[in-house]
């Protein structure tokens, strides 16, 4: 039986032109009849966000996916910036603020450092889990169900992945989405 649900890819990578990870994910996610690309950085620019066609948007369908680089132990500035402004009380949280309940989110993250420097002897000193907590409580705090992440680790310019690493990664990514 196919996939009905809707998914939305709130995609927020701040150079997605010179991005090969982020860009191949991106490509995949628009190959789904049942998911919607939307490219924060496209579409805001001048980082002037429409709160109430963002709020459409996630109303329209039944999961988020959050797809992003991630930057300074956390999401690049205007995915930071989109989450406070369309997250607002009222309507995602708080009095009222259901808007989101029993949808589902899912993160898909790349990193430049390899899993091992994730973790209490690692160069970052804390585990991927422990430094997506923010996010967790977030998706807490909205009433959203959250999905186990998607994280590729250790891409960087001096030491790329190989094509068959973001292949299989890819491969999983479309799994995750058409589940």
């Amino acid at each position: 039986m196919p996939n009905t649900a809707k998914t939305l890819v709130l995609l927020a990578h701040p150079n997605l032109a010179n991005s090969r990870v982020n860009a191949a994910l991106a490509d995949v996610a628009r190959q789904e009849e049942h998911v919607t690309v939307h490219d924060l950085y496209a579409a805001y620019p001048d980082f002037r966000i429409d709160v109430a066609r963002e709020q459409r948007l996630l109303l329209a369908h039944d999961a988020v996916t959050l797809q992003f680089p991630f930057q300074w132990y956390s999401t690049p500035s205007l995915l930071k910036l989109w989450l406070d402004e369309v997250l607002t009380y009222g309507w995602a949280f708080g009095e009222g603020g259901t808007a989101l309940h029993g949808k589902t989110l899912r993160f898909a993250i790349s990193t430049g450092h390899p899993a091992e420097a994730y973790g209490p002897d690692g160069i970052n000193r804390f585990t991927m889990a422990e430094l997506l907590r923010p996010l967790e409580a977030t998706a807490n705090l909205i009433g959203m169900t959250l999905a186990e992440p998607l994280i590729l680790q250790g891409n960087n310019p001096f030491n790329p992945l190989p094509d068959e690493t973001l292949a299989l990664h890819a491969k999983h990514y479309r799994q995750a989405l058409a589940a």
